[in-house]
């Protein structure tokens, strides 16, 4: 009994070594590392992380601790392997032994390594001619949240330790077991399985999500491209609510196909939905889709045609996605590229998309094969909260330039209009008014007669009249060395409320560019325009409350139907049910589109003489105070033109009329 107690301490004390440095073999050396298992055992993901790698020895000195260089083709970096020092303990029982090492490994305290257990040895059936050792070790790691130290020490090494502490005692110090090109084993049980989703997921995902940006783009350049966004302001939609509505829509739509998206893959059983938190899903995704559509916003100041921009918005999916796993996903996976350039490129919003979701496929792909979950909140850092962040920062910014340049480009405001005051533009138009005197000794004698009675009603009042127009001129710029062309010569114009005013002139006389200054389309080169006492130039917004117009081309949509169109600017005119209603069903007929079904076929099926009723039909409704008419008779037949002058007769009643008409 005396020499089996003798042969155990000597055991024991040959255990672990003392080293002061490294040798070049790992194989002498009892390392363990606080990382899970990696895909293959053939190496520890400590090896090549940022967790460090322990040792045990008798006692950490020190000098315990020494790098070794790690070759990872074709990069090689050196890692700090740090000491921890071995306890040799004596436990009557293996049951007691269990309970130490589960202990030791679920409970114990991080900080105070003498809580750690490496493995338990049992040499009780050893003597001096056989080695009989029992090794226990936990395995219990799978399924585990917490990874303690040293819990994760091979059992290869162990036998190695034992077996080479049993030949010390046989042989001396100098005689060992080379420990050379043996497998790491037993590896945690886990499933013959590859998530073909999760190791793909990051470029067909990234199409599938940037799918929605064509669609948003072009629609928003179809509005822009068939001038129905400006008839939609022409009839009293502000910049603010299109916005507002258009954002809305755009935002339901995206939430709606994300949902769809995500229960569809959950309900097919792709990990990278069930295995990831929902929440981090639902929170990502949503600014996603949010920085996407402020994108398109944005891309849409750029483009006038939708062919253009669907080929641009194409190019950008699917480029986006092959740079992804190409080019940026190189970068990502590489530990020596600078994190500050990873930054920089994930300003990129496709780049950034391209991240989160290699990092929610990450986190999916080692969640399944570990047996575990893939990303919980407690895991959202680094990578995950930084492109999260950026997203957001991106997702407030651009919409708010986009909504900037919207108003420079396309509502042609001065790009200080937030700080402008209105008055100080009163004032200078008021200035110009008084310039226009100078005029007129050689003019006909009626357009004296009108002048003068415009310069009384400026003295008056403006709202005298129900269309009050001062010198309005307009001068368009040449261009490839041509002359400039004088459009509108110094119109001036006093119509009051009850009349129907006609402007008459063949193509080029100047009416549609007298027609698109009063609706604010462009803007006059001098002179001004009162409509009901608002000035044209700076209270444009308001004018639009009061006005009817029926521009020279029929601005419709294609997928609406006649009574849609009136349904619609009906309530932008402000008015509701019944009287919306009934409004609607007087303006079909006035223009002949009530019989027969037509009014609620779509305008795709209308004729050009259908279209140009419905267009009329369009401005009248609402009762506004003034109504422009660029052209109305265009492609009406005879008896068509007659209903459509009898509209004009009773619609003059409640209101001022413009129209004009070419001279044949």
């Amino acid at each position: 009994m005396v020499n089996k107690f003798f042969l155990l301490l000597v055991l024991m004390g040959n255990m672990y070594s003392n080293s002061s440095g490294f040798d070049g073999d790992l194989a002498y050396y009892v390392l363990g590392s606080s990382s899970f298992p990696a895909y293959t055992n053939h190496m520890d993901s400590a090896f090549i992380s940022d967790l460090p790698i322990y040792n045990i020895q008798h006692e950490c000195s020190p000098n315990s601790s020494f790098s070794i260089l790690i070759h990872q083709s074709p990069l090689a970096f050196p890692k700090e392997v740090n000491c921890v020092q071995g306890l040799n303990l004596w436990r009557n029982s293996s049951s007691d032994v269990n309970n130490e090492l589960f202990k030791g490994y679920r409970k114990g305290n991080p900080d105070k390594k003498i809580n750690e257990f490496a493995g338990a040895f049992d040499f009780q059936n050893t003597n001096g001619n056989n080695l009989n050792v029992s090794v226990w070790y936990n395995s219990t790691y799978k399924n585990d949240t917490v990874v303690r130290p040293m819990a994760l020490i091979r059992v290869p090494r162990l036998v190695n330790l034992a077996s080479n502490a049993y030949l010390e005692f046989l042989k001396g110090s100098e005689t060992k077991i080379l420990f050379e090109y043996v497998k790491e084993m037993p590896k945690p049980e886990t499933k013959l399985s590859l998530d073909i989703a999760s190791l793909i997921g990051p470029l067909f995902f990234t199409w599938v999500i940037l799918l929605l940006f064509p669609v948003i783009l072009t629609t928003l350049v179809y509005e822009k491209q068939q001038r129905l966004r400006i008839m939609m302001k022409m009839h009293g939609l502000g910049d603010v609510p299109y916005w507002i509505v258009s954002y809305t829509y755009f935002l339901l739509i995206s939430i709606l196909y994300m949902l769809c998206f995500a229960i569809f893959g959950s309900l097919i059983g792709l990990n990278f939905f069930r295995l990831n938190d929902y929440s981090i899903q639902l929170v990502f995704f949503f600014i996603c889709i949010n920085l996407q559509i402020s994108v398109a916003f944005l891309a849409s100041a750029m483009f006038s045609d939708v062919k253009t921009a669907t080929v641009i918005a194409y190019i950008y999916v699917f480029g986006t996605g092959l740079l992804g796993i190409f080019l940026f996903q190189f970068f990502l996976e590489d530990p020596l590229f600078p994190r500050g350039w990873i930054i920089a490129m994930e300003l990129y919003p496709g780049f950034s998309l391209y991240r989160g979701l290699y990092e929610l496929s990450q986190s999916a792909f080692a969640g399944d094969y570990r047996g575990i979950d893939g990303m919980k909140w407690r895991d959202f850092g680094n990578g995950m909260k930084e492109v999260t962040c950026i997203m957001l920062i991106e997702w407030l910014l651009l919409l708010g330039l986009a909504y900037y340049i919207d108003q420079i480009i396309y509502s042609r405001k001065h790009p200080l209009f937030f700080l402008l005051q209105s008055t100080s533009k009163k004032k200078q138009h008021f200035s110009d008014n008084k310039i226009s005197k100078v005029v007129v000794e050689m003019e006909k004698p009626d357009v004296c007669r009108e002048r003068e009675k415009v310069e009384q009603c400026l003295l008056k009042s403006t709202r005298d009249s129900a269309v009050l127009c001062n010198n309005l001129k307009k001068v368009y710029s040449g261009k490839d060395g041509n002359p400039q062309k004088l459009a509108v010569r110094g119109l001036s114009l006093a119509l009051p409320q009850g009349e129907c005013f006609g402007m008459l002139g063949p193509n080029g006389a100047g009416k549609t560019s007298f027609i698109n200054m009063m609706t604010g389309i462009i803007k006059p080169s001098s002179g001004t325009a009162f409509v009901q006492g608002l000035d044209i130039l700076t209270d444009m917004d308001r004018i639009y409350t009061t006005i009817g117009v029926c521009p020279q081309h029929d601005l419709l949509w294609e997928k609406l139907s006649g009574r849609e169109h009136l349904l619609f600017y009906g309530r932008l005119k402000n008015l509701k049910g019944s009287v919306l209603t009934q409004a609607v069903e007087e303006s079909l007929r006035s223009v002949n589109l009530f019989h027969g079904g037509i009014g609620d076929k779509q305008v795709s099926k209308y004729s050009g003489g259908m279209k140009r009723r419905l267009s009329v039909a369009i401005s009248l409704i609402g009762s506004p105070k003034v109504v422009y008419m660029d052209e109305p008779s265009t492609g009406l037949d005879p008896a068509s033109r007659k209903s459509l002058w009898d509209v004009v007769k009773r619609a003059k009643r409640k209101g001022a009329i413009i129209l004009t008409s070419r001279v044949f």
